[in-house]
């Protein structure tokens, strides 16, 4: 099991293999694909984005509403392929890591590569565990969009697994 602090380096990168246990802590993004086509409307209009990508890693997710004394209620993994046609712009622009569930298309494994970033995946079903991982919850972008705004975690102990390296070795194709 390796313990992660975020953000991602490429150190960190390089050390992560297709298979491996990983906790991490730190700060990520949320967002799902209406904020992954928001971001990149914004983006191909040559607008500039409320927030910065370079070295973030994003959660494929929509939190519930947070409970009494909570930074998140519920906050499972949506599937990942619903972001493959926006991910490689943004793997681009310098994101670096990515958390969802299922597999990811053939340009996103190749963007992976390209960009020297990391999928992980996190456990479908699991939404209370992740939603109690979060310990911060900041809106930063397209409140309209509701849950599916773009929100800043501050997560802790956030296990995960990772699913496609840098090297473009996928757990999915084993």
């Amino acid at each position: 099991m390796k313990h992660i602090r975020l953000p991602l380096t490429d150190e960190i990168i390089q050390s992560l293999h297709a298979g491996d246990s990983v906790i991490l802590s730190g700060q990520i993004l949320t967002g799902r694909d209406c904020a992954h086509k928001r971001i990149c409307e914004l983006l191909n209009s040559k607008q500039p984005l409320p927030f910065d990508l370079v070295g973030k890693t994003i959660y494929y997710a929509g939190p519930c509403p947070a409970p009494a004394n909570k930074a998140c209620g519920s906050c499972g993994p949506t599937t990942s392929a619903r972001m493959d046609s926006y991910t490689p712009q943004l793997l681009d622009l310098g994101l670096k890591g990515m958390i969802g569930k299922g597999e990811r298309n053939d340009e996103v494994c190749k963007s992976i590569v390209k960009n020297h970033a990391v999928y992980f995946a996190a456990i479908g079903g699991a939404g209370a565990l992740y939603g109690n991982a979060v310990k911060t919850s900041k809106l930063i972008a397209f409140p309209d969009l509701l849950s599916e705004a773009v929100y800043q975690f501050d997560i802790e102990n956030f296990p995960c697994i990772v699913a496609i390296d840098a090297f473009g070795n996928n757990i999915y194709k084993k």
